[in-house]
């Protein structure tokens, strides 16, 4: 089993191809399809069983599709509560009109965050199955495949939590456009052409690190695949076909930000590159294994996942796009190599012939996927680093509705942890420190507001929270304090008493609420003043 290079098979294979592929999914594929749609299904139950809210923040979002709502639903120029300004709206703005339109139904914005990258998730195993079916001429590869990507945890941990309401539909209108352009460059496909156009125009409109995803993945499929001139021209035509779906939006942007709110951003969040020294100064056993992989892969001599792989490896810091390769590349050397070793004839000798290819391969898929969804759910719930904690709960969400009820509309907070990023969506209270959308004002204030948040965040006295505060310019009328444990961009766990204490013994803050989770305090006097 090899991955296919058509540049050197003759017009009648290519159309026979062509047509063999006319129809995505076939009545052959709905055995594999349904084992390869179990992992989704089985990581979306254990995530909602186990997360009575959603994983990470989306408020930032949720706030977004308000105000698109709110303008009805022409796009806002600045969204209102992070920081005392505002952050411009720059955004690719698909998903957010996707948002506004289920509010408009009625829908919580919670709930939205915690059921809909659910969905996303599900469905993206479908261009996954697809893509690797017609690279290997395998559907047993293919629902590996899907099972390896879909519970690997870094792929999980950022399209599964709330922050998939944009990424998880990123990542679905990526692959599905990466997997149109792999019959692009391997067919000539037209109505691949159209697919690819339609989908790469999604991801334009939702995500610039998965568009540049889909850039990098075609550009390599071209290089390997095809080569011509005519390649290249249907492969820019897909381009200009996305680019031209998300033409208004562009125009809208530059003209109303101009065109450096884009360098402004690209510049933050660690840009783009740099991902092979993450690999190299970490080799963990799972990236060992793929290193192997891929040494296996070029003896087989199946350079398109190998470059693939490497591409995506050293384009982007963030692992979830080495990951989905990877698991792809996975299920295609294990597969390969277990026919090559005879294991299901062995298999079958040793069941004394009562189990076919099929049923021992769906055997071993299963326990595949238990072993996974095992290993998933110990991630979703290990109390000391769970892979998608949870920025709110009850008890947060009760001190915003307070907040929201009982303070003047025009009042500015200091919100300590991971809940600030929900705060301007319930409480509907601007907060004077936090580093959501300042990525759109450039690198500068983006690195002032999230060394400010972070270190804020962290401090055990009010005077540090003060000097902090004044340090981007801001002097709140309250402070929300975290009692007990909070997390600080998702990552470190804090516990402090001495913080409450400081403030309690302050003059120039007094307690105005509390719960069993949560202490908020007013200025006494304004700290300008004192």
């Amino acid at each position: 089993m090899t991955v296919r290079d058509t540049s050197a098979q003759s017009p009648v294979a290519t159309t026979i191809r062509s047509l063999a592929h006319a129809a995505p999914l076939t009545s052959s594929d709905r055995y594999w399809l349904l084992l390869a749609l179990l992992p989704g299904f089985i990581a979306a139950g254990i995530y909602l069983f186990v997360m009575p809210y959603p994983g990470y923040g989306a408020g930032l979002y949720a706030k977004i599709a308000l105000e698109i709502q709110a303008n009805g639903y022409l796009l806002p120029e600045r969204i209102p509560g992070y920081t005392v300004e505002g952050v411009p709206f720059a955004y690719p703005p698909f998903q957010f009109y996707v948002l506004a339109v289920l509010f408009d139904l009625g829908f919580s914005p919670i709930a939205v965050a915690r059921f809909l990258p659910a969905i996303a998730v599900i469905a993206t195993q479908i261009p996954v199955y697809l893509l690797t079916r017609d690279m290997t001429d395998s559907r047993p590869t293919a629902a590996i495949a899907t099972a390896l990507v879909m519970l690997h945890p870094q792929v999980l941990q950022w399209h599964i939590s709330a922050g998939g309401v944009v990424r998880a539909y990123a990542f679905l209108y990526a692959l599905t456009a990466i997997y149109a352009g792999y019959h692009v460059f391997t067919t000539g496909n037209r109505r691949a052409m159209v697919l690819g156009a339609a989908a790469f125009g999604l991801t334009v409109l939702s995500h610039p690190t998965y568009m540049l995803f889909v850039v990098a993945t075609y550009l390599l499929f071209w290089t390997v695949l095809d080569r011509s001139l005519l390649g290249l021209g249907r492969g820019a035509l897909v381009g200009v076909g996305g680019l031209a779906i998300s033409a208004p939006w562009l125009w809208w942007v530059v003209r109303t930000h101009g065109l450096d709110v884009f360098t402004a951003a690209a510049g933050t969040h660690g840009g783009i590159g740099g991902g092979l020294d993450a690999v190299v100064a970490f080799l963990t056993p799972y990236r060992v294994i793929i290193l192997s992989v891929v040494g296996y892969l070029v003896v087989r001599r199946q350079y398109l996942l190998v470059g693939w792989l490497v591409v995506v490896t050293v384009l982007f810091q963030q692992p979830r796009f080495a990951y989905t390769v990877a698991g792809i590349a996975i299920a295609t050397a294990l597969y390969d190599l277990m026919i090559r070793a005879r294991v299901f004839s062995r298999l079958q000798a040793f069941s004394l012939g009562r189990m076919d290819r099929r049923a021992i391969g769906t055997v071993l898929l299963l326990l595949g996927i238990a072993v996974g969804g095992v290993y998933v759910s110990s991630e979703f719930t290990d109390q000391s680093a769970p892979l998608t904690p949870a920025f709110i709960d009850d008890s947060s969400v009760e001190a915003m509705q307070w907040v929201n009820q009982e303070t003047p509309s025009g009042s500015t907070f200091v919100v300590l942890g991971d809940a600030a990023e929900w705060f301007p969506l319930i409480a509907d209270r601007a907060i004077l420190i936090g580093p959501w959308g300042v990525e759109w004002e450039g690198d500068g204030p983006f690195e002032r507001q999230i060394t400010a948040y972070e270190t804020s965040s962290a401090c055990q006295t009010a005077t540090c929270v003060e000097q902090i505060a004044a340090s981007v310019g801001g002097a709140p009328d309250y402070v929300y304090v975290p009692r007990g444990k909070y997390t600080i961009r998702g990552h470190s766990t804090v516990t402090f008493g001495s913080l409450e204490r400081s403030f309690d013994t302050s003059p120039k803050w007094e307690r105005a609420y509390e719960n069993d989770e949560v202490i908020i305090y007013r200025a006494v006097t304004p700290l300008l003043q004192l």
